[in-house]
């Protein structure tokens, strides 16, 4: 079943069904993976990965205008339209402090931390809004695939790539003295263990119907748990983030378990960090987006000022 986009952002491309004729005709290899779904519709097997793989090929060169994009195997491979939601409600929430206008291109500066082999967050921003992008990474191999589709698609102007060398840290690192960022963005692992990693895919397997537990859109260790699960590592995240409480105007990371927010909030009402929760729906899924700042109102409005609205 095609993922149900009744509840996706209003900017969002993904409002209506696939158009599987132009997609395959921007990306004539999906064609081989087209077939009716008993309801007479077109969709395509979202339990094959090279399917899923040659569709999201398809959207970002027909929508996106990103003419090259593959992902080795093993990478987790993203859903296109909840990743670009998280990007226009991000969006919102800079307008608020530009006259309700979404500020564009090179001016505003992105973080995406832990962008993986996909590299999905930097790619729509910077097609969707011109923003530049800093993505960073831990693993080597899917910093270097990333790295590929930076050159493949000659967006060194608009993406640049760090890798972290440290596995225990997120934003240390990365973010150095002289940096500024708008926002930050992550999609932190989910499980707290392998075996929970194991479990979940089963779990997704008996939903979609299918014996085998293989997961569709995949993922590697790193990208799919971490010791505490997603509660620790956005922990960390808020914990550092306090080093460069004036260096960055909106941090933000998704939560995919509700019952999390409550420790998290609490965190950052101890640490004296202005929050928010954003919800988001794509179909029967739901997540959130937590964002918070260290900056008071004032100086978020001289922030925006100075950085989009300066002549």
């Amino acid at each position: 079943m095609k993922l149900s986009n009744k509840a996706l952002h209003p900017r969002n491309k993904h409002q209506q069904p696939y158009d599987f004729a132009a997609l395959c005709a921007a990306v004539p290899a999906l064609s081989a993976f087209v077939r009716d779904n008993g309801y007479g519709q077109l969709s395509i097997d979202f339990a094959n990965s090279d399917a899923v793989k040659t569709l999201n090929q398809a959207l970002l060169k027909q929508l996106y205008s990103v003419a090259h994009w593959q992902l080795p195997d093993g990478f987790l491979c993203p859903a296109v339209p909840g990743r670009v939601d998280y990007l226009h409600y991000l969006a919102d929430l800079l307008a608020l402090l530009n006259k309700n206008k979404v500020p564009t291109g090179s001016k505003v500066q992105l973080l995406d931390t832990g962008c993986g082999a996909n590299l999905i967050y930097p790619l729509l921003a910077q097609a969707e809004y011109g923003w530049k992008v800093m993505a960073s990474e831990l693993d080597p191999m899917a910093a270097e695939a990333a790295h590929l589709l930076i050159e493949q698609n000659q967006l060194q102007h608009k993406i640049t790539l760090r890798q972290q060398p440290h596995s225990s840290h997120i934003f240390h690192g990365i973010i150095q003295p002289d940096d500024l960022f708008d926002l930050t963005l992550c999609n932190p692992p989910f499980h707290a263990s392998a075996e929970q990693a194991a479990a979940g895919s089963e779990r997704k397997a008996k939903n979609l119907g299918y014996k085998k537990a293989e997961l569709n859109f995949a993922g590697r260790s790193h990208e799919l748990w971490c010791d505490g699960g997603e509660a620790a590592f956005i922990t960390t995240m808020i914990e550092e983030s306090q080093s460069y409480a004036q260096q960055v105007l909106w941090f933000s990371s998704l939560v995919s378990k509700q019952d999390n927010l409550p420790a998290l909030q609490k965190q950052l009402t101890q640490q004296g960090a202005e929050h928010q929760v954003i919800n988001m729906q794509q179909g029967n899924k739901q997540s959130r987006i937590l964002v918070w700042s260290f900056m008071p109102e004032k100086q978020r409005q001289l922030w925006a000022q100075f950085r989009w609205q300066k002549k």
